[in-house]
């Protein structure tokens, strides 16, 4: 059953409450012209309009030409809108929830080896297309550079940071962190495949999964100019058991 998205009678009209009823009604009955927008929300057109437009710019909302019916009056055609799938994300979404629910399956009925397969050709699909220029690198902190640009353009707003014994890559967002707060095989594909790509051991020291601020990974460095700079005085902090 639809919900009732006019405003409370006496309630606060500030801009974001009244776009997010605008938003939900082009959820629920798009597309839909501002006209009938504005009667349902018992808005001004002028009020309806400014939301809409604000919409679309942000990408959240589109309108398309209403289909006709009969012959075409004067005046322009009339237009509808509709969320797009932008828009559409504001509400929340079950994917999370699916993927939890696809992945318990596949471990009772493959086993944990299964999931780790999946895990392992999942992450090797999302660094396919930067593996070369990983690889390619000519030393092991620009590789590490590399793997953070990589993982950014995944959506993973990674960074490389020098330390005394090495090199952070620090993750401060990761798409599936609640998928991998229930399956952890997850975070352990991604650090044997940053161990392969960078072709040295690394020791993943904290992840968002956990409740930690960002996932970090340690990449030790080898290379002679840079322990010469950074003779190392402190201890990597071994992950929990």
């Amino acid at each position: 059953m639809p919900v009732d998205v006019r405003l409370p009678e006496g309630a606060s009209t500030g801009e974001g409450r009244t776009r997010e009823a605008v938003a939900r009604l082009l959820m629920e009955q798009g597309p839909i012209t501002a006209a009938a927008v504005a009667a349902e929300l018992e808005l001004s057109a002028a009020a309806v309009r400014r939301h809409l437009d604000a919409l679309i710019v942000d990408g959240e909302a589109e309108a398309r030409e209403a289909p006709r019916r009969g012959p075409r009056g004067r005046g322009r055609p009339a237009r509808q809108y509709l969320l797009t799938d932008a828009g559409r994300a504001r509400f929340g979404h079950g994917y999370d929830e699916l993927a939890v629910a696809a992945l318990q399956y596949l471990a009772e009925h493959g086993g944990e080896a299964a999931v780790r397969g999946f895990a392992r050709t999942r992450v090797d699909a999302l660094l396919a297309s930067g593996a070369q220029q990983v690889a390619a690198a000519p030393r092991p902190d620009a590789k590490a550079e590399a793997l953070a640009a990589l993982l950014t353009a995944r959506g993973y707003a990674a960074q490389a940071r020098e330390s005394r014994t090495g090199v952070q890559l620090c993750q401060h967002h990761c798409p599936v962190a609640h998928v991998a707060a229930a399956f952890p095989e997850l975070c352990e594909a991604e650090t044997q495949a940053f161990a392969a790509l960078l072709g040295t051991h690394v020791q993943r020291l904290a992840t968002i999964a956990r409740g930690d601020s960002a996932c970090t990974t340690h990449v030790p460095l080898d290379a002679p100019d840079f322990q010469r700079l950074h003779e190392p005085t402190t201890t990597v902090r071994r992950e929990d058991a």
